[in-house]
């Protein structure tokens, strides 16, 4: 009886590339533990199109590869590392923890990059402190992933992270803020609010916002609304109002979307070349943000905002959130307006909350 998995193993070694490529393919498909290591081989083969199949096969053995990966992340090639790293961050084996946090030290990017990425999916509590150096390092993929892999630990990781919120560098900070901001743990409000007054850097304050918005907690809603007064938050305050959803900032947005004066809260950006302004930018936000928290009561400054070409688009998608209670107010537009721009935005917000033409 023909051994197919010996006969591909055989042709691993053949002169010609293409028959190395198709059969280190094969026998990722034939799910043989016997490919192993001959595959982990071919990760030093001169063919990039054989490297790649062996990956590939390797990626597909699954657990089957792990222990013979681990060896290869103390292979002298380090395009070796490279593809071991990347095969192990995608398979996130706990048996190759250890060898994953040596990796960390690797003098190479890309393998202490898949390092970070394989241990944030193991989401041993243990790699938080190996990986917080990371978020230093030189390489802003290495500190990404670091960032996104500290986040995936989840609570072990947030007391570490909020005590990088006081760290001299501001790449620490910086990445520390991104990653509380994934973790969305209502323990790092304060902190964040904290790092909101005090920060120095305008990029970290930003992140901030944008991290409140996406925890979603109310307690900073009055505090969003504070920053606001702050021309380089004020686009950002304005989503994270929508993203937190509490009714409390639905009076202050009414006014933003109908481009009320709000004293301290407008400034004298200057346009772009097209004649755009950051104001009218946080108009068309405040707009989106009304139909996030979908409160009835916003629903005639959306009207408003229909009528204003810098906010039609946003006004129409964001009263199509409140699905068929905005009728009774947009078919008397549908009726009496004479603006064929504007009846296309009502038309098409009446179509998405359900009214067909003949129905009341």
């Amino acid at each position: 009886m023909a051994d197919t998995v010996g006969e591909q193993i055989a042709a691993l070694s053949d002169e010609d590339w293409a028959i190395r490529e198709e059969a280190a393919t094969l026998l990722g498909a034939l799910n043989d533990a016997r490919a192993v290591l001959p595959l982990t081989k071919l990760l030093r083969d001169t063919d990039r199109a054989v490297r790649e199949a062996a990956i590939g096969s390797l990626s597909a053995l699954g657990s089957a590869s792990v222990p013979a990966l681990a060896g290869c992340l103390a292979d002298p090639a380090l395009q070796v590392q490279e593809a071991a790293s990347a095969i192990l961050a995608s398979i996130a084996d706990a048996r190759v923890f250890r060898p994953l946090v040596e990796a960390l030290g690797s003098r190479d990017w890309i393998v202490r990059m898949h390092a970070a990425k394989g241990l944030g999916r193991i989401g041993d509590p243990e790699a938080v402190s190996v990986l917080m150096p990371l978020l230093q390092d030189k390489v802003k993929a290495v500190r990404e992933e670091a960032s996104s892999a500290l986040a995936a630990i989840g609570a072990a990781a947030v007391l570490g992270l909020i005590q990088a919120l006081e760290h001299d560098d501001w790449l620490v900070r910086l990445h520390a803020v991104e990653a509380l901001g994934k973790l969305k743990s209502p323990d790092s409000v304060d902190p964040l609010l904290r790092a909101l007054f005090n920060e120095r850097d305008s990029a970290i304050r930003e992140d901030v916002v944008r991290a409140l918005g996406a925890i979603r907690d109310a307690r900073a809603v009055d505090y969003l609304v504070t920053v606001m007064k702050e021309p380089g938050l004020r686009l950002l305050a304005v989503e994270a109002l929508g993203r937190i959803g509490d009714r409390r900032a639905v009076p202050l947005l009414r006014r933003v979307v109908e481009g009320v004066p709000l004293g301290e809260l407008r400034d004298t950006a200057t346009p772009c070349a097209d004649g755009w302004t950051d104001e009218m930018a946080t108009m068309g936000m405040a707009a989106r943000a009304l139909g996030m928290i979908a409160d009835g009561v916003a629903i005639p400054s959306l009207i408003v905002a229909l009528r204003n070409t810098v906010t039609r688009s946003e006004a129409a998608a964001a009263l199509a959130k409140f699905g068929p209670t905005v009728i009774p107010s947009l078919l008397p537009m549908l009726a009496k307006e004479q603006d064929e721009n504007i009846r296309y935005h009502v038309r098409e917000t009446l179509t998405a909350v359900g009214w067909r033409p003949g129905r009341v």
